[in-house]
C-alpha cells in the first residue's frame, strides 16, 4: 500500500512523489469536499478544523473589494476544492499544482462536479465514497494546470490575488515563489500564505527552509522579512487548523499560519 500523506519525515521516504500516488488522490478527495460528518463522526472531535478550503476561499476573498475580484490565482491546488469556492466570488480561477495526479482530479471534478475515491477504514478495508463539489461553485470560472510554484510561466498574467495554502513548506526552494509574487499581482492584489511549517528535508533543503533552524530562527519572522523586502505589508494574521483523515480513527490534525499581505506600489 502507497504511504498516506499524513507520514512524515525523510524515514517515510517519497517526497513528493507521494502526491502522485491513488492513495494521496483518495485522501485529497475526502479532504477537500468529505461533509463534516463524513470526514469526522465522533462527538469531542476538532470540527473547527472542518471545511479548510472553504474558509481559505472566504479569508481570501474577505481582503479582495468585490468590485475587484476578476482574477484569482490558488497555487499548490492539489484537487481543486478551494478553487471552486473561490469562483463563488472571483470571475475567473486559475489553480496550479505540482502533482499531475492532482491536477487531472480537479480537472475531473470540473468537468462532472463529482468523482469516487476510496476511504480507508482501516488495515486493508476501504469503501467507496463520492466526491462532489458544492452546489453554489461555478465550476466553468475555473481553470487547472499542473505546473511548478517555483518557476510559474509569465503567460499566467496578472491576479488580484493569490492563495498558497500549505505550500510554502513543500517547495525545494520557498524564496523562488515568494519573490514572484510581485510580478503575480495587479497594484493593491493580496497575497494569501496559509502554512504549518512543517519542514522536512525531502522537500526542501535545510538551507532554504524560511526558519526551523538550530540556531532559533522562527518561519514567521523569516517568511515576513521577506515580504517585507518585495515590497508588502501585513494586513492580517490568524491560525487556521485543518483536518485530514488517514482511516477511520486515526487523523492529522495541524494548525497553519495564515497571513495576508497587501503590494503596496
Amino acid at each position: 500500500m502507497a504511504r498516506s500523506t499524513t507520514d512524515s519525515g525523510v524515514k517515510a521516504g517519497g517526497g513528493a512523489a507521494v502526491y502522485e500516488t491513488d492513495r494521496a488522490v483518495d485522501e485529497y478527495l475526502q479532504f477537500h469536499y468529505a461533509l463534516g460528518e463524513e470526514l469526522l463522526p465522533y462527538e469531542g472531535g476538532p470540527t473547527s478544523a472542518l471545511d479548510f478550503p472553504q474558509r481559505l476561499a472566504s479569508l481570501c476573498a474577505s481582503h479582495v473589494p468585490e468590485g475587484r475580484r476578476a482574477r484569482v490565482l490558488d497555487v499548490g491546488c492539489a484537487v481543486g476544492g478551494a478553487a471552486f469556492h473561490l469562483s463563488e466570488r472571483f470571475d475567473a480561477v486559475v489553480g496550479i499544482d505540482f502533482s499531475h495526479a492532482f491536477v487531472k482530479a480537479a480537472n475531473a471534478m470540473k468537468g462532472s462536479g463529482e468523482k469516487p475515491y476510496k476511504s480507508l477504514v482501516e488495515g486493508d478495508i476501504f469503501e467507496t465514497r463520492v466526491a462532489r463539489i458544492c452546489a453554489s461553485a461555478r465550476p466553468e470560472r475555473c481553470t487547472f494546470l499542473q505546473g511548478d510554484a517555483c518557476n510559474l510561466e509569465e503567460s499566467l498574467g496578472t491576479f488580484d490575488a493569490v492563495l498558497a495554502a500549505n505550500l510554502l513548506c513543500r517547495l525545494p526552494d520557498p524564496r523562488l515563489f515568494l519573490d514572484r509574487l510581485p510580478t503575480l499581482l495587479n497594484e493593491g492584489g493580496v497575497a494569501v500564505l496559509v502554512s504549518p511549517f512543517s519542514w522536512l528535508p525531502e522537500y526542501t533543503p535545510p538551507e532554504k527552509w524560511l526558519g526551523g533552524t538550530a540556531d532559533g530562527a522562527r518561519s514567521t519572522d523569516g517568511l515576513a522579512k521577506v515580504m517585507a523586502q518585495n515590497g508588502f505589508v501585513l494586513v492580517s494574521k490568524s491560525d487556521v487548523p485543518f483536518l485530514i483523515r488517514e482511516h477511520a480513527r486515526k487523523f492529522q490534525w495541524g494548525c497553519s499560519e495564515a497571513t495576508v499581505w497587501r503590494l503596496a506600489r
